[in-house]
């Protein structure tokens, strides 16, 4: 991909690339005025080659209020943000209203870019980017790679999943970048601070549509049950040490009890080994290896059938929540709510926890051993080295039992409302 032809305001990940609109705005006026919502509110001007006054107002049809106006010979007029503002455009030729536009997506074709590389991040911001398609009754596309898409492109055949380098940006009415803007002091690409908001809510605030937590629901193209017997799946890499559970032995201690009370465990990462430097994860002993390359729809399977989950802050419990499994979230870098909504999260609040929520605390993504405030000391990463076994294990009994199927239908008849 080319320089010219991505837009990331914020390249503070190495994911989060978003394609640039059209050069052009893709909706046509009168006399060759154009217009759209892609990248915000755009309006365009022809140079007529003559001495003519164009006024462009553009208000927000929620309160009528002027978000912008100006008077100009050519050019173009830009909203002041780029997530979701119903907008109108009024324009003036000479104090005559010679166009308006009121938003309306109804029939049109939207696109909703998620970063490629993510897939928490992915399945967190998926329910809102639907959400929006069903109250807006557009024609949605979404950026997604195919791996993730396999996961959904049946349960939602309304829906475009479209690989970043396919998409023809001269199509849309209007494109969303749903991200996480470390750096938008001026809330210019969100409402507001995604670390305040929580990182799935971030979406619902971007997109203007309602926070109800409620998962995006999967169409696997194999369901049966991977294994007869009772089994647990778990995940323990991630993608920094701050996401890691850092107990030492931890672990092998979960393996060793849930295989006493007569679980199969099963680790369902892609890596067995993770790490850099001087800290490396294996995947723990007695626990069945189902690491590797594997489709992410057979990870999804595994979990589905699951009698629950553990895992960290990170891309396999959003997969697990998407599948409508009971989740034991072991977390400390960030606060409860930065995911969904989970009874069985295991924090322990009596130490330094929450760095990710810190605005003055800016985090690195290229840095795996990134722990700001206790680095270099005894308390580097005590958010999770203080949680012990015996507190995942209690979080583990609250678990009641109940066959997947029926967890599952639960959790999309019951959303939890958050605000």
């Amino acid at each position: 991909m080319s320089a010219t032809s991505a837009a990331s305001p914020f390249p503070q990940s190495p994911h989060q690339v978003f394609l640039a609109p059209a050069l052009l705005p893709t909706q046509v006026g009168p006399a060759g005025l154009r217009f759209d919502f892609n990248d915000g509110c755009r309006v365009v001007i022809p140079d007529f080659g003559q001495p003519l006054r164009w006024r462009v107002r553009l208000t927000d049809l929620r309160d009528g209020s002027v978000v912008r106006e100006e008077a100009l010979a050519s050019g173009i007029v830009r909203s002041p943000v780029k997530y979701f503002v119903p907008y109108g455009i009024t324009i003036w030729l000479n104090d005559v209203v010679v166009f308006e536009h009121r938003y309306d997506a109804r029939g049109q074709k939207v696109l909703v870019q998620f970063p490629v590389g993510t897939l928490g991040d992915t399945l967190g911001w998926l329910p809102y980017a639907i959400r929006f398609q069903e109250t807006h009754g557009c024609r949605l596309a979404c950026v997604m790679p195919p791996d993730i898409a396999a996961l959904f492109r049946d349960a939602y055949p309304h829906v475009d999943f479209v690989p970043q380098d396919r998409i023809e940006r001269r199509e849309y009415y209007a494109t969303y970048n749903v991200g996480l803007f470390f750096d938008d002091g001026g809330c210019t690409h969100q409402p507001g601070d995604f670390r305040r908001t929580g990182l799935h809510l971030a979406a619902a605030h971007i997109l203007g549509v309602d926070t109800r937590e409620q998962p995006a629901r999967a169409a696997l193209p194999e369901v049966s049950r991977p294994l007869a017997e009772p089994y647990v799946c778990i995940a323990v890499q991630s993608t920094a040490r701050c996401k890691y559970w850092n107990h030492e032995n931890g672990w092998t201690e979960i393996v060793q009890q849930l295989r006493t009370r007569g679980y199969r465990v099963v680790c369902i990462d892609q890596k067995h080994r993770h790490g850099k430097d001087d800290f490396w994860m294996d995947m723990p002993c007695g626990a069945q290896d189902e690491t590797g390359e594997r489709p992410l729809v057979e990870r999804a399977r595994w979990l589905m059938h699951a009698e629950f989950f553990i895992g960290l802050s990170s891309g396999l419990s959003w997969l697990a929540w998407t599948m409508g499994t009971p989740v034991v979230l072991i977390s400390g870098f960030t606060l409860p709510h930065n995911e969904f909504a989970t009874p069985y999260r295991v924090i322990d609040a009596t130490v330094c926890t929450g760095c990710w929520h810190d605005p003055a605390l800016r985090y690195q993504h290229q840095d795996f051993h990134w722990c700001p405030r206790h680095a270099g000391t005894p308390r580097a990463f005590e958010c999770t080295r203080a949680i012990t076994p015996a507190a995942v294990m209690s979080a583990i009994e609250r678990i009641p039992g109940s066959p997947p199927a029926h967890r599952a239908a639960w959790a999309r008849a019951a959303p939890i409302e958050l605000s």
